[in-house]
């Protein structure tokens, strides 16, 4: 006897909500709290990971085969690929600091921006300007004055990533948060930033191998920008997600910590000192980078920024005083005394 006909129909659809109800399961909501600043911050459990990267730069240029194959040779500080253990709970930042965040930060401490206190300013964009005019063929107009985290040259909502703001500026709201809600603010190590970013993954994003993935997951280097950089259009990703420039935080998908625009929108300032050789001596427990140098890590990518060097391995630096468009941070808040131990 023939079996009805909506029976596998029924059968799918069972198959389906068991599934949905079992990664439901799995995947619960990350605990999250809200600072007196209105700052939100997302449980990150203690664990360990593979940090780092060993792709050979044939594979990367098969994946990436738009870009000069010699850009693959130049990744000896991602390597070696080594085990690291976060041995302490923490909480970061769900979002990347906003405009309206800063802001209330300088009004309420007094803080003077580095790009106003310097009066050199910072970058911005200019549609006039022609980045072959540069002597670095810097694709953003600046240093000047009127450039600076109230003006990149592109609009922005309260709601957006600050940028043009140092890593000097970062730390000082970090202390002066520190001081006001009696509990530790700082920056992320980039070991920090990197486990939090990977949440569990190892593959070149938190959203997969394939960089066209990031479209669902990331503002980056896309159609949406490439009309304003013609002479880089080979590296825009093939689709548009509606930002030429910032995007509010948390328009993309989350990775599994729960924790928006870890690729993309602008590149995160890091606590560390950056050696290309420190990943062969760190040590496996909360790593915290060189005892010294001259510039500092910053993590991520930025709107701006070609799917590449947006990948969850790749490091890259600037001094402590720069001030660029495409920068902004996001802070890690330490859990209070006797905290972790309870929540852990």
């Amino acid at each position: 006897m023939r079996a009805p006909r909506f029976v596998p129909w029924f059968a799918r659809f069972l198959a389906v909500a068991c599934w949905w109800l079992s990664a439901c399961t799995v995947a619960p909501v990350a605990e999250r709290r809200t600072d007196s600043l209105g700052l939100e911050f997302v449980r990150i459990p203690a664990g360990e990971f593979l940090m780092g990267s060993a792709e050979d730069p044939k594979t990367l240029a098969q994946a990436f085969p738009a870009y000069d194959p010699a850009r693959f040779a130049q990744l000896g500080d991602e390597g070696p690929v080594h085990r690291v253990r976060i041995t302490r709970t923490f909480w970061l930042g769900r979002h990347e600091v906003t405009v309206a965040q800063f802001r209330r930060f300088v009004e309420a401490s007094g803080h003077v921006p580095e790009s106003i206190a310097d009066g050199t300013g910072g970058y911005g964009f200019n549609p006039a300007y022609d980045p072959a005019t540069s002597a670095r063929g810097d694709a953003f107009e600046g240093r000047d004055p009127k450039y600076g985290w109230r003006n990149p040259g592109f609009a922005q909502g309260d709601d957006h990533p600050v940028v043009n703001v140092s890593w000097n500026d970062a730390v000082a709201m970090a202390r002066w948060l520190s001081a006001r809600e009696g509990v530790t603010y700082r920056l992320p190590t980039e070991a920090e930033w990197e486990y939090a970013a990977r949440a569990g993954t190892r593959t070149r994003f938190h959203t997969g191998d394939d960089p066209r993935t990031l479209l669902q997951g990331a503002n980056v280097f896309d159609q949406a920008a490439a009309p304003n950089w013609p002479r880089w259009q080979a590296f825009a990703l093939d689709g548009q997600d509606g930002f030429p420039f910032t995007a509010p935080v948390g328009r993309f998908a989350p990775n599994a910590f729960g924790l928006y625009d870890m690729h993309g929108n602008v590149w995160e300032w890091c606590a560390d000192w950056h050696a290309d050789d420190y990943y062969a001596h760190s040590p496996v427990d909360d790593p915290t980078g060189p005892a010294e140098g001259s510039v500092r890590v910053r993590r991520g990518g930025s709107w701006h920024t070609w799917a590449f060097y947006a990948r969850s391995a790749f490091r890259n630096w600037n001094s402590p005083e720069t001030r660029y468009t495409l920068v902004g941070f996001r802070l890690l808040r330490e859990f209070a005394p006797g905290e972790t131990a309870a929540r852990r």
